[in-house]
């Protein structure tokens, strides 16, 4: 899918929107497997074809500004017997892209729903 200027593809708006609910609810910071749990609930797992394509997204969105990411305490991790996560928060920006990009979908189908009105 080619990017348009300044817009986010599905994946990068799915993984933000999660994101922000997440921090609604007040979870403001979120693993990887977390974010893919919440993004194939959301959108019927049709956005995620493999793990790596969500790694890839996210360090997209933290080169872009609008997650932060960074190591879990190893001590946790050994604790717990398992791997060390990455752990990600959705920046201010990160929050004003979702709000944005609600917009502009709203608008879309404002406009999808004159067009149609109109030829009708």
């Amino acid at each position: 899918m080619r990017r348009k200027p300044g817009r986010l593809v599905p994946l990068e708006l799915a993984i933000c929107d999660a994101a922000a609910r997440l921090l609604r609810r007040g979870i403001g910071e979120f693993h990887g497997y977390e974010i893919a749990k919440r993004v194939a609930e959301d959108t019927d797992a049709k956005l995620l074809t493999a793990y790596g394509t969500l790694y890839r997204a996210l360090a997209r969105l933290e080169n872009m500004g609008l997650l932060e990411s960074r190591r879990e305490d190893p001590h946790i991790a050994a604790r717990e017997s398992r791997p060390g996560r990455r752990l990600y928060t959705l920046t201010g920006a990160g929050a004003a892209a979702v709000e944005e990009a609600r917009k502009a979908q709203i608008a879309e189908s404002r406009q999808r729903t004159r067009r149609k009105v109109a030829t009708a």
